[in-house]
């Protein structure tokens, strides 16, 4: 960025006032070996066509494989997986370990026990600055009951019911 009174600490302080979903975007790479990581940058885009769209960092050892890969899952976090989502946050070799993954659409590898999962077919690889914002359309979608994992100011939180609404 051109102005130097731009403070990159203080852009980041003030998107974290966003409260975000967590979730786990997951593949497969060309010998079918799984990949994943967590990713709060996840949104809807689309109802017809059902769009949803996430970021990756260009400085990712992962882009590669998710610029390579026809599918990808979508896996949101339930209130209960703050260990899932630092274990695929981290550097960790084995990051499916001893998760017991079932395969979804292209393959992609759907995480157990998560509040929703959306199967996607990647249509779309846009530059985002720093990033590379993917597009999938929505093949096949799961829902389950419970709270869903938040990111809010720099930590994880879970929503709670407003004490305006009834």
């Amino acid at each position: 960025m051109s102005d130097s009174t731009f403070d990159d600490r203080e852009f980041r302080n003030a998107l974290g006032r966003f409260a975000t979903g967590v979730t786990v975007v997951t593949t497969c790479d060309a010998e079918g070996n799984r990949v994943g990581l967590t990713v709060s940058s996840f949104n809807a885009v689309s109802m017809d066509p059902p769009l949803v769209l996430w970021s990756l960092d260009r400085g990712s050892s992962t882009l590669p494989v998710f610029e390579a890969a026809s599918h990808f899952a979508v896996n949101v976090l339930g209130s209960d997986q703050t260990a899932v989502s630092n274990r695929f946050a981290s550097r960790e070799e084995d990051k499916f370990g001893d998760l017991d993954c079932r395969g979804g659409v292209g393959n992609a590898p759907l995480l157990p026990d998560c509040v929703a999962c959306f199967q996607c077919r990647t249509i779309h690889r846009y530059d985002g600055g720093d990033h590379v914002i993917f597009v999938g359309q929505v093949e096949a979608f799961e829902r389950q009951p419970g709270a869903a994992l938040l990111f809010h100011d720099g930590a994880y939180c879970v929503a709670a019911s407003h004490p305006e609404t009834d």
